[in-house]
């Protein structure tokens, strides 16, 4: 098929004049592209600054930020495809029907993204937080979207669906910022009771990490078949849990074998 230059001129000629007659149009919606841009990420850093002062919780702040963000470019991007003569209805429509089937086929996630919002909202734990939940005991690095990263004592990662998180029993051991080690030591029938325990409150208050405010405590707990069971509860900060609870279990072995006192098996409560 041969082409002559008229043709040829007269197709440059059409595509400059529909330029031409578009250009206003496209000038002005990649005016409007650019310019909400920037808007967008100066309202963004405002509404963060905003919610840093109002002492948000960092996790709610990151969240709501990205949720205004993602809303605020989506609006941008209908009004830029509008903008440049694009019907929109259709466009909306064929949105609202993909966001329909995807909705569907992910309600496990948007379970776990509602599990998420409950959770940063309610604020059951947060960062840093020893907690048990889901049969893990950990501490908590990440609140994200749809899972809670976490770190085990023995250094394992650990991600938790925020779903099945939020419906579930929680304790939280840093909430309060002290927590009680609840130990049994069991001596036999032939020991003196009130020697044994007058032993094992003297090795909690010489242990500096046992807090005095609450007390410990050192009480006869059970009369079992073959011993005499003791409670000994002391008291401690957060961080100092575990070696009050392995020091209190290893000096008062020392001290009652010191004194001739037999130490029965015993049960250890955590």
């Amino acid at each position: 098929m041969n082409i002559s230059p008229e043709q040829v001129s007269k197709y440059i000629t059409r595509f400059i004049d529909i330029l031409v007659d578009y250009s206003p149009k496209l000038i002005s919606a990649f005016l409007i592209l650019f310019v909400g841009l920037y808007a967008i990420r100066l309202i963004n850093r405002i509404i963060r600054k905003i919610m840093i002062q109002r002492n948000l919780d960092p996790t709610l702040t990151k969240f709501l930020s990205d949720i205004l963000l993602w809303a605020l470019r989506i609006l941008l991007f209908v009004t830029f495809i509008s903008k440049l003569g694009i019907e929109t209805s259709s466009f909306v429509a064929i949105l609202g029907a993909m966001g329909l089937a995807v909705g569907l086929s992910l309600q496990g996630s948007l379970s776990n993204f509602a599990g998420g919002m409950l959770i940063i909202v309610f604020k059951p734990f947060k960062v840093g937080d020893t907690i048990e939940a889901q049969g893990v005991v950990a501490t908590v690095l990440e609140i994200q979207i749809f899972v809670t990263k976490m770190l085990t004592a023995n250094n394992q990662t650990v991600f938790v669906p925020n779903g099945s998180l939020s419906n579930g029993n929680i304790i939280n051991y840093s909430m309060q910022g002290e927590r009680r080690a609840d130990l049994t030591f069991a001596i036999s029938y032939d020991s003196d009771i009130k020697k044994a325990k007058e032993i094992l409150l003297d090795v909690l208050n010489k242990n500096p990490k046992v807090l005095k405010k609450p007390a410990p405590e050192v009480f006869v707990k059970n009369l079992s078949a073959s011993s005499v069971d003791f409670a000994v509860r002391p008291w401690a900060k957060n961080a100092n849990y575990g070696a009050v609870f392995s020091e209190t279990l290893e000096n008062c072995k020392i001290a009652l074998d010191e004194a001739g006192i037999a130490v029965q098996p015993y049960t250890i409560q955590k």
